[in-house]
């Protein structure tokens, strides 16, 4: 019998290691926003926030042969690239953030603040969503509440339900009364920790609260929650490891919902497949940070990844992503929201940009969540040649998240075979 490619997968990462949809698809190759597969077909990719300008791009593939082929060493040497690379990156973000420090992940990112944070305040107190996800090491896999409600509960890490407009705790509150409501759990929390004699260091959340679905914020919370934080002594970190690099529109996820983090954390598409990630803030921050943790990192500032990650920057402003991802997310949006008119299923479409969430229902009065149906719609998509996913406290989001050099043209094909998806399982109204 012929082992299959699955089998020895499993095997060699053990049996638990996670693989999209029920029919797993075995990739040979990418360019721009399609993937082939082994049996030759093309897959529209509609997931990966990796290779933010494409698969394969022509321009990060140069930059890293010709980098590969001069020279790459680690982080304790002067490099001209590398500097570069981080002056282009603060350059990028609000004052007063103007320095960085390099990983090789969005873990290491998050470990990076988390230890600032600690160190700026002296605490150890940290706040983050109920359904948060920051990494996964130790430290910060606390984090994540999902994952940690059957491990030993810590102290030092309390979790507030997320801001939101679909599910919020009072429907009929209007928005600046869900903004408050939010805000003060946020507040008893924060003071919960001096309750309990814990010194509080901060908060991490998603600038777009990705992980909790993109739920649409009520207006103001973000940047009162970010002062609220600062005002107890705290610092507030922003997670953009899936709201950065141009994913929204705007280069960074905090633009959109209008405010200004102490910590930026950073990562996936940065390197556009090679694993590159940072941590940025003022330099007074970071340097507290240096100097009580001595801080390196063998792989990160490399002048391989400086030189990918030039490429990364240049590409979205020479060919205008930014743009592409504001006027492209608007149409698919739109065109999502006409259709969910006649999709009882469809309780609810959102987003930002080229990120957009599909909250998967029941039926669109209850807003009960069908777990069971997002999944096989998007194992539907997947045998039409459509790759997305799905996400959520719930799971029941689906999650379409495609390069951003994905046109109106992609678009079109991907709402094409949306909507015959639809109409197949028969959830269209005529």
């Amino acid at each position: 019998m012929t082992t299959s490619l699955r089998e020895r997968r499993d095997r060699a990462f053990g049996s638990g290691a996670p693989l999209f949809y029920a029919d797993p698809v075995h990739i040979v190759a990418g360019e721009g926003v399609w993937l082939t597969a082994a049996d030759g077909r093309r897959y529209l990719d509609m997931y990966n926030n990796v290779p933010c300008v494409g698969h394969a791009n022509p321009r990060v593939v140069e930059a890293m042969h010709t980098q590969a082929q001069t020279l790459n060493v680690h982080s304790r040497y002067l490099h001209e690239g590398v500097v570069h690379y981080a002056e282009r990156v603060t350059g990028l973000h609000a004052e007063p953030i103007d320095s960085v420090v390099f990983t090789c992940s969005g873990t290491e990112a998050s470990e990076v603040a988390l230890m600032t944070a600690r160190a700026v305040t002296d605490g150890t107190g940290i706040i983050a969503t109920t359904a948060s996800y920051h990494g996964n090491s130790t430290e910060v896999r606390k984090l994540s509440y999902s994952r940690t409600r059957n491990d030993t509960v810590d102290p030092n890490v309390r979790f507030v339900p997320y801001p939101q407009r679909f599910r919020a705790d009072f429907p009929e509150a209007d928005d600046a009364a869900l903004t408050e409501h939010y805000l003060q759990q946020l507040h008893e929390t924060i003071q919960s920790f001096a309750d309990d004699g814990i010194q509080f260091a901060g908060v991490m959340m998603c600038s777009i609260l990705a992980n909790e679905g993109l739920p649409d914020i009520p207006s103001g919370y973000m940047s009162r929650a970010a002062a609220m934080t600062r005002e107890a002594g705290g610092v507030f970190i922003a997670d953009e490891v899936q709201a950065g690099f141009g994913r929204t529109g705007s280069w960074w996820g905090y633009e959109v919902t209008d405010f200004v983090p102490d910590i930026v954390t950073m990562g996936k598409p940065m390197g556009n497949g090679l694993p590159l990630a940072a941590a940025a803030a003022n330099s007074e921050l970071l340097d507290t940070f240096r100097s009580r943790t001595g801080y390196f990192n063998t792989f990160a500032s490399s002048p391989l990844q400086a030189a990918v990650g030039n490429a990364v920057i240049s590409v979205i402003e020479e060919q205008n992503l930014l743009a592409n991802v504001t006027t492209t997310g608007e149409y698919l949006r739109t065109q999502l929201q006409n259709l969910a008119r006649r999709c009882a299923n469809m309780g609810d479409v959102r987003g930002h940009g080229l990120f957009c969430g599909v909250d998967w229902v029941e039926d669109a009065d209850s807003r009960v969540p069908d777990v069971d149906g997002a999944i096989t719609i998007v194992n539907a998509l997947r045998k039409r040649g459509f790759l997305i996913s799905n996400a959520g406290e719930l799971r029941n989001v689906l999650k379409i998240r495609p390069p951003l050099v994905f046109d109106r043209s992609h678009a079109d094909l991907f709402l094409s075979a949306f909507e015959e998806t639809l109409s197949d399982a028969g959830l269209l109204a005529s």
